[in-house]
């Protein structure tokens, strides 16, 4: 009996995530280091675990409300102002607390998607987008970004996409893959396209505090877009909470009441302990944060020097924790350049292609390692980089399967 036919088209038409091939190989391959993982290498601070764990044995192993604890709500609400002005004071009908920022992208475009209705996102960009779009029955809109614009979205790049079925813009910055952040000015230039069109921006800034250079800002800092934008972060990558999986939404109560509406029916509420321990992270985790933040930009410094010395250029990311260095002079596709680089040098990295078409040619490193990891996974890259010959003519190049030389 062939079981395949009583899948839904849509799932059978998304492809598996182009990230976890690789590390599928490395995690059975001796020796291998791995550049590819998105996920910060800190433990997540004691006084945290220590709260969650106190919360389980007060007892505190039931559910919590559908938007989450209350007191919890109210914290984020304060974080949000004091961090980055934001001004959401009805946190019992403003905020909904959700099983890690995926799960709150999920929702919301589920919230706001009607079949056919178009989404437009920006490339290189997170994995996920795509496939909750489609799932959501939208169709995705592929709006690719430049390096030469350090892979910022420009007002040039959207316009040209927008059409009387675009319904959202999903804006995610610091960015995952590149690095690249947004800058007020640059905001501005998208808030004057988007501020008279009945088009809902999804803004998911998980790196929020993972910023190098300046603050941070939102989208939602501009108040013609505030009521228009639904505001997605979490504690995974600040606070290294990934294992807690505990994210929120911050937006105008008809987005919230529309979310919580899905969460209830598909959730019914994030972990209770992850609540409390998030309750202390915001409370007094900051200098934790601001610790790894440090540790973080001294990583990313290093990086960006070994790969333009190395020969791969590699713009400047002020935000989130990975570089996106071009191979194009190696003459290999993103794809061949990550497979050689496994079997050849035990380095793991991730083609630019998992991130969208406009990635080829780039390949996304995360420096979430030790710095001992990252010194010695560069090394490695760079004998690869060195010892390799790249044919200007021969078949096997135009073919991106040129054999590298040891």
């Amino acid at each position: 009996m062939n079981l395949e036919r009583f899948l839904s088209r849509s799932v059978q038409s998304v492809p598996p995530s182009g990230i976890r091939k690789f590390f599928d190989i490395v995690s059975e391959m001796k020796d291998a280091l791995s550049l590819g993982v998105g996920e910060p290498d800190f433990v997540t601070p004691w006084s945290i675990r220590d709260m969650g764990i106190y919360s389980i044995e007060e007892g505190h192993t039931h559910y919590t409300s559908n938007y989450g604890l209350l007191e919890l709500r109210k914290e984020i609400s304060n974080y949000l102002k004091r961090r980055f002005d934001l001004n959401y004071p009805n946190y019992r009908e403003q905020i909904l607390v959700t099983v890690g920022a995926s799960e709150a992208i999920d929702i919301a475009l589920r919230s706001i998607i009607n079949p056919g209705d178009e989404v437009l996102i920006p490339e290189p960009s997170f994995v996920s987008y795509k496939p909750c779009t489609i799932f959501a029955g939208g169709i995705p809109v592929e709006v690719p970004t430049k390096a030469e614009n350090d892979f910022k979205l420009r007002a040039d790049d959207i316009i040209p996409k927008i059409t009387p079925r675009t319904k959202a813009l999903i804006l995610s910055y610091p960015n995952n893959p590149t690095g690249a952040i947004m800058t007020k000015e640059d905001l501005k230039e998208l808030v004057d396209v988007l501020k008279d069109k009945d088009i809902i921006v999804i803004s998911d800034e998980i790196y929020a505090e993972l910023t190098y250079e300046g603050e941070h800002v939102s989208i939602a800092n501009f108040p013609e877009m505030k009521d228009k934008t639904i505001l997605i972060n979490g504690f995974s990558k600040a606070f290294a909470m990934t294992g807690w999986r505990l994210g929120f939404v911050a937006a105008n109560e008809v987005f919230i009441k529309a979310m919580a509406k899905v969460h209830q029916y598909i959730i019914m509420s994030a972990p209770t302990f992850s609540q409390y321990a998030a309750i202390e992270a915001l409370r007094s985790g900051a200098a934790e944060v601001e610790k790894m933040r440090e540790e973080y930009n001294r990583r990313r410094r290093y990086m960006v020097s070994r790969f333009n010395k190395m020969g791969l250029e590699c713009f400047e990311p002020k935000g989130a924790f990975y570089v996106f260095p071009s191979i194009k002079s190696t003459g290999l596709s993103s794809e061949v350049f990550a497979e050689k680089l496994l079997y050849q040098q035990k380095v793991a990295v991730v083609p630019g292609t998992a991130f969208g078409s406009c990635g080829e040619g780039f390949i996304r490193c995360s420096y979430a390692y030790s710095i001992e990891t990252i010194k010695e996974a560069l090394d490695r890259i760079e004998k690869f980089v060195t010892n390799f010959k790249a044919p200007t003519h021969s078949q096997e190049t135009q073919k991106n399967s040129v054999v590298v030389e040891q």
